[in-house]
């Protein structure tokens, strides 16, 4: 699953933006983002602050009672939270790296996931509640089961999109099927996996000193 990730470096972001027909100002440095922050969302032809963690329209309330800020690719078209989003508001959140925790020696051991040359664009779902005086524009990352070479990381990884699947992800017009290939299990591009200090397990915490490698750099092949 994917509950951090960071804006730093985009490399290749203003090329997806101008794919995407979309003038935006790029994002500032951000370390460190968690569930329930806002994060910038593209969709339907521009960029916007959306909150990160998904509020069905139809919702009583704002709530975190129920894990939204990922939606599992398997459960698209039949969790009533994601099927109606995932049929006409699909968008992406591009980031730099996310970051994830494994079991090493006894302890949760954080490490640092990149493409270290271009920017991670990653599938989205968003809605809007009108529940309150101003409307709540929200979103959730799409994830699936991990490639084998990531599984020993986590079992889960986010969607991450190649240039020609963004254009297709976006296009709201059209239908994408549930078992639509970008879902599949396998790195797209090379993936740079760096260890990380403990201190970053903790969400307040948005030094960008935390995102240094306090280890030796893993390297994924694609494909």
């Amino acid at each position: 699953m994917c509950g951090r990730f960071n804006i730093t470096e985009m490399p290749g972001l203003q090329n997806l933006l101008d794919s995407l027909g979309i003038d935006v100002r790029l994002p500032p440095p951000r370390y460190n983002i968690g569930p329930t922050e806002d994060v910038l969302l593209l969709h339907d032809g521009q960029g916007e602050l959306a909150r990160w963690w998904l509020t069905p329209s139809w919702a009583k309330e704002v709530s975190t009672k129920y894990s939204m800020f990922n939606a599992r690719a398997e459960s698209l078209a039949k969790s009533p939270a994601f099927r109606g989003p995932f049929k006409s508001q699909r968008g992406i959140v591009p980031m730099s790296s996310f970051i994830e925790w494994r079991t090493e020696q006894a302890h949760k051991q954080p490490w640092l996931i990149s493409n270290e040359d271009s920017t991670l664009a990653v599938a989205a779902l968003w809605d809007v509640w009108r529940g309150a005086e101003a409307p709540l524009l929200s979103c959730t990352l799409v994830t699936t089961e991990a490639a084998p070479k990531f599984q020993p990381w986590h079992s889960r990884m986010p969607v991450m999109l190649s240039p020609e699947e963004c254009a297709r992800w976006v296009d709201n017009t059209a239908e994408i099927p549930p078992d639509d290939p970008l879902f599949r299990a396998e790195l797209k591009f090379p993936l740079a996996l760096h260890p990380l200090a403990s201190g970053i397990g903790n969400s307040r915490n948005k030094d960008a000193a935390l995102l240094e490698p306090v280890g030796k750099v893993v390297w994924l092949e694609g494909r």
